[in-house]
């Protein structure tokens, strides 16, 4: 039996935990975590979907909190990975680091914790695929999630880390987000960003359809692309890297690794069923 059932099968009370952000229904999250449960065993566990933004924000974390026993967590996608942060009680050191939350735990005393699973998601990602260390690397844009690729760059990468950005408001934020997070970072101009391909890891943390333009531009020995894109997939930018016999990790890795890290925290089962997940997501995209 798993180690945590005997404990949780002792809880009446259903335990609930969602998905929060503004749009939601594309998201994955609820397909994730409930095939996680099953493969648990975790019966009485709810994981839904909710559309918040910003503004309704507080007023959802306020109502669900009045019963901390019956929610374990959320998990936040944008806009809200940095408005949540004002309703916590504590953030753990990975999310203090780059300033963004996308995992929130409630103690059995209501106690609100905010962490980030993205950041060792993105290295777990990148490990499972063989790719420990980088002399160097690359990262198209200069998002959040951008600032979440440096963290994990800081990490794998032994030099220097390049960013390319749109405008020098961004450029002087990465820097920025170097020298806080330990790693060397420089920054180019996005028209230059046909460069960052030829680097050992290129890191893509754009919105879909950003990147499309680069993929005439893939080297014809490209090293490692991860692409937090997974819909559509695969983009132009991953086929051509494919076809031109580089190692691509995707979106849907980074989604499934980050996502088996909130569902250890929120459950407290360890570790979380990796391959049942994975297979539930492909199913998912697969059917749209």
């Amino acid at each position: 039996m798993n180690p945590c059932m005997s404990r949780l099968r002792r809880r009446a009370i259903i335990r609930c935990a969602a998905v929060l952000g503004s749009p939601i229904a594309h998201s994955l999250s609820p397909v994730l975590h409930r095939a996680a449960y099953e493969a648990l065993g975790l019966q009485g566990w709810e994981y839904g979907r909710h559309e918040v933004d910003e503004g309704g924000l507080r007023g959802f974390v306020e109502k669900i909190t009045a019963d901390p026993v019956r929610w374990a967590g959320l998990s936040l996608t944008m806009p809200l990975k940095r408005a949540v942060i004002p309703l916590l009680d504590e953030l753990t050191p990975t999310a203090a680091s780059v300033e963004a939350v996308n995992t929130v735990v409630f103690g059995d005393d209501g106690r609100r914790t905010g962490d980030n699973t993205d950041i060792p998601g993105m290295v777990a990602a990148l490990r499972e695929r063989g790719t420990e260390r980088v002399e160097s690397a690359a990262v198209l844009g200069a998002g959040a999630t951008a600032s979440s690729a440096v963290a994990a760059l800081a990490q794998v990468c032994t030099g220097e880390v390049t960013a390319y950005v749109r405008n020098e408001t961004r450029a002087a934020e990465m820097r920025q987000w170097g020298e806080r997070l330990g790693a060397a970072v420089r920054t180019a101009p996005w028209s230059d960003a046909a460069g960052a391909l030829a680097a050992p890891l290129v890191i893509a943390t754009t919105p879909a359809g950003t990147t499309d333009a680069l993929a005439e531009a893939v080297p014809q020995r490209p090293g490692v692309l991860f692409d937090v894109v997974y819909e559509p997939w695969p983009t132009p930018l991953a086929a051509a890297w494919a076809a031109h016999g580089g190692a691509v990790v995707g979106g849907l890795d980074l989604l499934v690794h980050q996502a088996a890290l909130q569902v250890e925290l929120m459950t407290g089962c360890s570790p979380a069923p990796l391959e049942a997940m994975r297979k539930a997501g492909e199913a998912a995209l697969a059917a749209r």
